[in-house]
């Protein structure tokens, strides 16, 4: 059956909040052993024995707490396996010791609760984990700068992934240098370690599907869970739901048909795509799409600016969800 995707209004009751701050089901199993370093990029095996060193000692069972927490910070490309080792030391943990999120649900956290609600509510935990870290704005910057210090102070650690550095963040988004005091207290809290190497999800060179015809179009729609819309109207109700929301937006969705795809129009409308694209890949859904190609839906303006980074993991992620799609309309 068919789900109707335009329109959705998700509501997230704060006490379920801090329960969702789990692994999505694309990382669902992952773990350190599953982890395989490029053996031609040692910064990988690096890593991965960094996050494990990062482990350790919360995996002590009756570790008390000395001191104020210390931070880990995976820096590198997209696709390296930075959320993978995210997930993995999250799964290490248990959920009773570990919380896992987004930054943006982070920050959706003190929206719903308030600062020192939320605050209190991961100071339970041992550690927090954050993926996509990244201060788009200034007020991500005074909140996270603000309770990255606080959490610390109170003997929390936090692991991050981002693919800026922390003394860079910000960098070509906003007036970053008013905003130095906060960014640098920010980079105080972590170790940084960098993770090298090309892109997993294709080893290479982008390489898109050609667009998919009305048929493949069509078949996907009627495949099971699957969610039927044009691009224009996809855009235009996406104004409409926070951008925190949008996991509860496409939950239960497995497959994404669109059609009349074209190049966005502004920033707005790219970043919201691009939070939309990564809660359909945290739920392994795939995507067929008719109309101009996937990789022309960012103008070259958009991929020469500060959010560079952010459009080419999406563009990545869209190119692995559409091959995806082709082997769900592929007859028998």
């Amino acid at each position: 059956m068919s789900i109707e995707l335009i329109g959705r209004r998700p509501v997230v009751a704060p006490e379920d909040l801090i329960a969702g701050l789990v692994p999505p089901p694309h990382f669902g199993r992952a773990s350190f052993d599953s982890y395989a370093p490029d053996p031609e990029h040692p910064s990988q095996a690096e890593a991965l024995a960094a996050v494990r060193d990062f482990a350790a000692p919360h995996l002590k069972r009756f570790r008390s707490r000395k001191g104020p927490g210390v931070g880990l910070y995976l820096d590198g490309g997209f696709g390296v396996g930075k959320t993978h080792l995210l997930a993995s030391l999250a799964h290490a943990l248990g959920p009773s010791r570990a919380v896992f999120g987004t930054f943006v649900e982070f920050t959706n956290l003190v929206g719903a609760l308030g600062f020192i609600a939320a605050r209190e509510a991961l100071s339970g935990f041992a550690v927090v984990c954050i993926d996509e870290f990244e201060l788009d704005d200034p007020g991500d910057t005074l909140i996270m700068a603000r309770l990255m210090r606080e959490l610390t102070d109170a003997g929390v650690c936090v692991a991050a992934t981002s693919n800026t550095l922390p003394d860079a963040l910000g960098e070509g988004r906003f007036a970053a240098d008013d905003f130095q005091r906060e960014i640098q207290a920010v980079a105080r809290v972590f170790t940084t370690v960098r993770i090298d190497g090309p892109d997993y999800r294709h080893r290479g060179s982008l390489a898109f599907p050609e667009p998919a015809t009305e048929a493949v179009v069509a078949t996907l729609a009627g495949s099971p869970r699957a969610a039927l819309a044009s691009w224009p109207a996809l855009l235009a109700d996406l104004t409409q739901v926070h951008p925190s929301r949008y996991g509860a937006y496409v939950d239960g969705v497995a497959a994404l048909a669109l059609t009349d795809v074209a190049p966005l129009e502004d920033q707005n409308q790219a970043l919201r795509v691009v939070a939309l694209v990564d809660r359909l890949y945290d739920r392994d859904a795939v995507i067929a799409a008719a109309g101009a190609p996937l990789d022309s839906v960012f103008t070259a303006e958009m991929l020469r600016g500060g959010y560079r980074k952010k459009y080419l993991r999406c563009l990545s992620r869209l190119e692995s969800m559409a091959h995806a799609a082709l082997e769900h309309t592929r007859p028998v």
